[in-house]
């Protein structure tokens, strides 16, 4: 139901899609509550109010320590939805570890650069010319 108004009417998400657990990049304070209002399909607002009893109940410092790291370990939503399910293993391996990402992406890069080498030689040697010329004629 994508026009229906109620809980989760803003986090119209495609059919199909999965979505993780993020801190929402429009959030008012990190975007924790944004974020797992989201994941849960809830209102912002009731999550907030959730969020705010609990400070009451407990105490600031427990609820607002475990909101501080909720907004460290939650990784910060993407800017772009993912159009696959290899961009979320990426985004998410590139948020956890960069440098693991980027040595992915490196050795990727290489092992195309190693075939493309490998098909310039095969079109660029005398036996690629010769057959070609034998199919021709």
């Amino acid at each position: 139901m994508r026009g229906a108004k109620g809980f989760g009417s803003r986090w119209n998400k495609p059919a199909g899609a999965e979505r993780g657990l993020y801190r929402a990049r429009d959030g008012v304070l990190l975007g924790v509550c944004k974020g797992i209002a989201r994941y849960f399909d809830l209102s912002v607002g009731v999550m907030r109010a959730i969020v705010i009893l609990l400070f009451l109940v407990t105490g600031i410092w427990p609820v607002g320590l475990l909101y501080l790291i909720a907004a460290m370990v939650m990784k910060m939503e993407p800017v772009v939805p993912f159009g696959s399910a290899e961009d979320r293993e990426f985004y998410d391996s590139y948020s956890s570890s960069r440098v693991g990402a980027l040595h992915r992406v490196k050795r990727k890069f290489e092992n195309l650069d190693r075939r493309l080498r490998r098909m310039e030689d095969v079109v660029t040697s005398r036996d690629f010319e010769w057959e070609r010329r034998m199919r021709n004629s």
